[in-house]
């Protein structure tokens, strides 16, 4: 997505933000370290398979996978990290693993972590 896009879509929604350079990151944990923020400010987008159909999962840099939970959480029995090359092309002029977390600007459902609800501000790659 577009860096331009995506303002318009916070400036629409009413949401404050800034811009942050910053040196190549490869994972959210770098990019905290980076941008001098908590990891658990900044949000981490995993693509996951969800019952043959592919979701996105937004959650804190710091926390990692417990499918056993997640799977629970969402009642299913299937459930798997997507492959890249399956989802890639669903987020055209995005680098993967730079997927801004909103999912549903890409006709993708969203599973977000209620613990981000609860910080000030949010940071995550775009």
């Amino acid at each position: 997505m577009p860096v331009q896009q995506l303002k318009e879509f916070l400036d629409e929604a009413g949401v404050e933000y800034m811009c942050l350079s910053h040196p190549p990151a490869y994972t959210a944990q770098e990019l905290a370290h980076h941008v001098k923020i908590a990891g658990d400010r900044v949000v981490k987008t995993v693509i996951i398979e969800l019952d043959g159909k592919m979701a996105m999962l937004v959650m804190p840099a710091t926390w990692r996978i417990r499918w056993d939970r997640l799977s629970r959480i969402l009642d299913t029995d299937f459930i798997d990290l997507a492959d890249e090359q399956e989802f890639k092309d669903r987020f055209p002029d995005c680098e993967v693993g730079a997927m801004p977390p909103f999912g549903n600007l890409f006709g993708m459902t969203v599973y977000c972590a209620e613990a981000l609800t609860e910080q000030p501000e949010l940071a995550f790659a775009a």
